[in-house]
């Protein structure tokens, strides 16, 4: 594992390793720590924490915060915390149709966003799309701007460790090296990464899975995405941006998908087949919130058509559990209001395919918007600026 100490936006990426960088991660994720408590975690001298620490806080990478008292003693100490404005990231979330960008500071926390439209999905607009955004994310915001560090890129398909993107059928493109593409646009590190993979990341480090070594991520959108955290590590596989879960069965009497599969996840899940299903019970056309309104409303069509698919979310949820056994299953998206309104059939869904005998899962659901979705790209570029690898 490795931390860079570059100070330049565009220079290399220059690794500090060993227990040094394990000081900078644990501090980036839970500081304020005090120097005891770094010390009792790494299994450090308090004179080896010192000699480790100095780099960094001579960097800047650290500093120490006031204010603080030690428990035991009750004198004043000075734990170590990141600078957290000192290093910059933006992270795109690509889609069909438009290019949403957030800054973030090395905590993640969203600083601005804007966004645009992909009038032009060709790579070469695409690239000049994303090199305008970034641009005027860093012109908006001032400081971290002034020292942004890397950009992050997410979009749903296959990508490569070395950033090119070998398919992602919602742009059309096949084989193409966007990374490289933006780099040269940029002057700026920059990682492409399947969008499902970012946010499995951004949960892992700075959501609610933080510190959790072992879970799983259920997405439910436009489509129907799956990330898995295991020993710590999110499983970063060729056929991650296939959308394998797509095609799960649910539900033996469901509708059709568009590939010809009944119920399954896609039939079941996705925001375009909710609207279809309602669309025909009501007689009318209808969008996905106000199919979740009325339902919550107690109007009986749309809540036949809302249990119906919270049940099969329970389905492969309780599958994602037996499968992979984790410690929580998270689900987001911008279909995760449907565990909300249809929670008693989610339920349900799990209780049916769940052993009387196994543990209760632990499911979290989170509201997912495209700037979260673009937040998870800025976290792909800031696991890439600490750990020193581009996944």
């Amino acid at each position: 594992m490795s931390l860079t100490s570059t100070t330049r936006p565009g220079t290399a990426w220059t690794p500090l390793t060993g227990p040094a960088h394990s000081i900078a991660l644990e501090v980036l994720l839970d500081g304020p720590l005090p120097r005891s408590e770094l010390a009792r975690r790494l299994d450090l001298s308090a004179g080896s924490l010192t000699r480790l620490s100095r780099p960094l806080l001579d960097s800047g990478l650290l500093v120490e915060t006031t204010g603080a008292y030690d428990a035991a003693s009750g004198r004043p100490t000075r734990p170590l915390d990141v600078d957290e404005l000192s290093h910059g990231f933006v992270g795109v979330k690509l889609t069909a149709d438009t290019a949403y960008a957030v800054l973030t500071t090395l905590r993640a926390n969203v600083v601005t966003e804007v966004r645009a439209p992909l009038v032009d999905r060709s790579p070469a607009a695409c690239t000049a799309t994303v090199g305008d955004l970034v641009r005027t994310l860093t012109a908006r915001a001032g400081a971290p701007a002034r020292d942004v560090r890397a950009v992050g890129v997410s979009l749903g398909g296959r990508v490569s460790p070395d950033g090119e993107v070998l398919s992602a059928r919602y742009l059309g493109w096949e084989s193409v090296p966007f990374g490289r593409a933006l780099e040269a646009e940029l002057g700026l590190p920059v990682v492409v990464d399947n969008d499902v993979l970012s946010l499995t990341r951004a949960e892992q480090w700075f959501g609610s899975a933080r510190r959790c070594e072992h879970f799983a991520l259920v997405v439910v959108g436009t489509g129907v995405g799956y990330g898995l955290v295991v020993h710590d590590r999110v499983l970063d596989r060729p056929d991650a941006g296939v959308g394998l879960l797509g095609h799960f069965p649910l539900d033996p009497t469901g509708p059709l998908c568009p590939e010809g599969h009944t119920g399954c996840a896609e039939a079941m899940l996705t925001r375009g087949a909710v609207e279809a299903r309602a669309g025909a019970a009501l007689r009318r056309l209808v969008g996905f919130e106000e199919v979740l309104d009325l339902a919550a409303a107690g109007e009986p069509l749309a809540r036949r058509v809302v249990d119906d698919s919270a049940r099969a979310l329970g389905v492969l949820v309780a599958a994602v559990g037996n499968l992979t056994m984790p410690q929580k299953v998270l689900v987001s998206g911008e279909n995760a209001r449907l565990a909300e309104v249809g929670a008693a059939a989610l339920r349900a869904g799990i209780r049916a395919h769940r052993s009387p005998h196994a543990s209760e899962l632990d499911v979290d659901v989170q509201h997912t918007g495209f700037p979260e979705w673009a937040r998870g790209a800025a976290v792909t570029a800031i696991r890439t600026f600490v750990l020193g690898d581009r996944r």
